[in-house]
């Protein structure tokens, strides 16, 4: 039986300021998620419909990535944060110059 995606996080972010990696790193902190890992993407890449076996938080540090989770896609460029829950189907589009972010993996706990 797959367990049922927990809430999303509600991460309030404006727009014209976005996130720094300190206050990201404290957000995880916050949220029990673990130490991230830096991830690079290519030009123009993407990933079709998928899903992952863990929850993700992720902060872009350069480029830009799309998201499309359930037809609904959004746009996210440095400074801004992106939050997927456990086994979310989504598919991913890299921006032009690629992107690079730092995400976090919080593996599902099964009780």
């Amino acid at each position: 039986m797959t367990p049922k995606p927990e809430r999303q996080l509600s991460v309030m972010i404006k727009a014209d300021e976005g996130m720094c990696k300190e206050d990201f790193l404290e957000l995880l902190k916050l949220h029990e998620f673990p130490k991230p890992v830096l991830v690079e993407q290519p030009a123009g890449g993407g990933l079709d419909l998928h899903t992952h076996d863990f929850e993700v938080m992720a902060l872009v540090i350069e480029g830009s990535i799309t998201i499309d989770c359930s037809g609904t896609q959004s746009l996210y460029a440095p400074g801004q944060v992106f939050h997927l829950l456990f086994q979310q189907p989504h598919s991913e589009r890299y921006g032009m110059t690629g992107v690079t972010y730092l995400a976090s993996r919080k593996m599902q706990s099964i009780d």
